[in-house]
């Protein structure tokens, strides 16, 4: 299903580091974020990205200041906090049905709880697993 401009999108960690570094994936992600629609990150999403760019900080791969940067845009982007997780009874079929790493279930889970609400919910993934589970659960991914 294509997105549109009323869409809710729900950003895992891959597409929100594609935002941040550039990669593959960042002209694609760029435009998402550059959409005028509401924007949900995850406690987890959040915290998945705040490891990555403490790693590379303590691998050095980037200077002090692109890290200052990166961080900025993590906080300045245009994410809604989510303080949400997923619902007990999506975990256990979900996890069976799917061959998904525990953070993409947890993310496939909790935009499943998110749907239930907002049937509109974009699901925004760069990972092959968890997009493909994403669609497989009718949930429009970007």
């Amino acid at each position: 299903m294509a997105a549109n401009e009323s869409q809710v999108i729900y950003w895992d960690a891959s597409a929100v580091l594609s935002v941040l570094f550039d990669d593959k994936h960042s002209p694609e992600a760029q435009h998402w974020a550059m959409k005028d629609v509401v924007h949900l990150i995850s406690t987890l999403a959040y915290v998945e990205t705040y490891a990555v760019i403490a790693r590379i900080e303590r691998e050095g791969v980037l200077a002090r200041v692109l890290i200052e940067a990166v961080t900025e845009g993590l906080e300045q982007g245009p994410w809604r906090r989510l303080h949400l997780s997923p619902d007990w009874n999506f975990v256990q079929p979900l996890s069976v049905k799917w061959r998904l790493r525990g953070a993409d279930l947890w993310h496939l889970a909790t935009a499943k709880r998110i749907q239930s609400q907002l049937p509109e919910l974009c699901l925004l993934t760069f990972d092959a697993r968890l997009e493909k589970a994403a669609q497989g659960e009718d949930m429009a991914i970007g």
